[in-house]
């Protein structure tokens, strides 16, 4: 590999930064956000909630374990959140040029090149996170062969981009999950096979009848939650009826949109391993993953509803329930991968409601336990 290939990061306030190229050598244009996970990059990367964006890895030494093999279990690869990797362009201080790992099959760089994203190292993450902590999130291009235009993925439907096209069903267990992919992680997935489930992905735009089904998951993805119209108006179906209903990061932000709050534009986000929430009421405190750049307005909430997770760094909310109904959503990440599994037992509590609504139990309509 050259490693004397320079590369230029432009953010759209005019600030350049020079460093050098790996990955995929063509230049590239996204909106600029950072992570401050120490690790995971394999599972980020292939995160669908990634499209359109650069991202700015805090962590100053990316690569040193290479990427793992690409083995596909029951459809869908075995270490990684989706197909592809999804990020446009990935940017960093130091790149690891030698990997070592029992299962690493490939060096990120190599990777990066067989999904045509550039990536570009050698500058200073550190200054470059604290403008974007300053300013908030900006648009950027990485610039190694020739120079583009500015491009702003929030202005197009990115769920549509990564939600899948046709239907497809995992498992045979007792109860059938119908799975609304706005880009879901395939962690989501494995965490419903593992609860006696019959998973049943549609796309983001599939007319949602719940006849059938014995619980509705609207998953995480990618941008504004207010271009999922056909998604929004599901969930309000969904919510004038009694299945249990579970969303998770965008599947919340919908979910809210459907009961008539409001969402907002967050200033840089909440992408890590390590944001703290506490459950409303309680002192009961959490270490979650998290990848978003919008959030729920919580003072818009109806009545019928309540804020059920904050954040602790931002106040910012973190989680929502209706007060009488089976329904809940999170903001962060249950599945992790990567990060802290902290909070995998939401996917208990949406089964324990699953399984009371299916066995017809007075009490199928109570809150998840706090």
């Amino acid at each position: 590999m050259n490693t004397n290939i320079p590369a230029t990061l432009i953010l759209d306030n005019g600030t350049e930064f020079r460093g050098h190229s790996f990955g995929a050598r063509f230049s590239a244009a996204g909106e600029v956000v950072f992570s401050t996970a120490m690790n995971g990059y394999p599972e980020s990367l292939t995160d669908p909630a990634y499209r359109g964006q650069f991202l700015i890895a805090t962590d100053p030494l990316i690569g040193n374990y290479g990427v793992p093999k690409t083995r596909i279990i029951d459809g869908r690869p075995e270490f990684f959140e989706s197909h592809k990797v999804q990020i446009s362009g990935l940017i960093i201080s130091d790149y690891s040029f030698s990997y070592s790992h029992w299962n690493a099959a490939k060096s990120l760089s190599d990777w990066l090149i067989e999904h045509h994203v550039p990536g570009i190292y050698g500058i200073d993450t550190r200054q470059l996170t604290k403008i974007i902590r300053e300013k908030g999130a900006m648009l950027g291009k990485i610039i190694i062969n020739e120079d583009i235009p500015f491009y702003d993925p929030n202005k197009d439907n990115l769920v549509d981009q990564v939600s899948l096209k046709e239907s497809s069903i995992y498992g045979n267990g007792r109860y059938r999950i119908l799975l609304v992919d706005c880009g879901t992680k395939n962690n989501i997935i494995r965490c419903l096979l593992k609860r006696d489930t019959a998973v049943y992905r549609v796309p983001w735009n599939h007319s949602v009848d719940p006849a059938g089904y014995d619980g509705v998951l609207f998953s995480n993805g990618p941008g504004d939650p207010k271009m999922c119209k056909a998604t929004i108006e599901s969930a309000k179906k969904l919510l004038n009826g009694n299945v249990p209903v579970f969303g998770i990061c965008l599947g919340s932000q919908i979910m809210a949109l459907a009961a008539g709050a409001d969402t907002y534009k967050l200033k840089y986000g909440h992408r890590s391993h390590n944001q703290p929430v506490i459950m409303t009421g309680t002192k009961r405190c959490f270490i979650t993953s998290q990848n978003h750049g919008f959030a729920v307005e919580t003072s818009s909430l109806p009545s019928s509803w309540e804020p059920w997770f904050e954040n602790l760094n931002d106040k910012t909310c973190e989680g929502i329930r209706h007060k009488t109904k089976p329904f809940f959503a999170v903001q962060f990440h249950p599945e992790a991968s990567a990060g802290p599994v902290d909070t995998e037992f939401l996917f208990d509590q949406f089964m324990d409601l699953v399984r009371k609504y299916v066995d017809g139990c007075s009490d199928n309509h109570q809150n998840p336990a706090t």
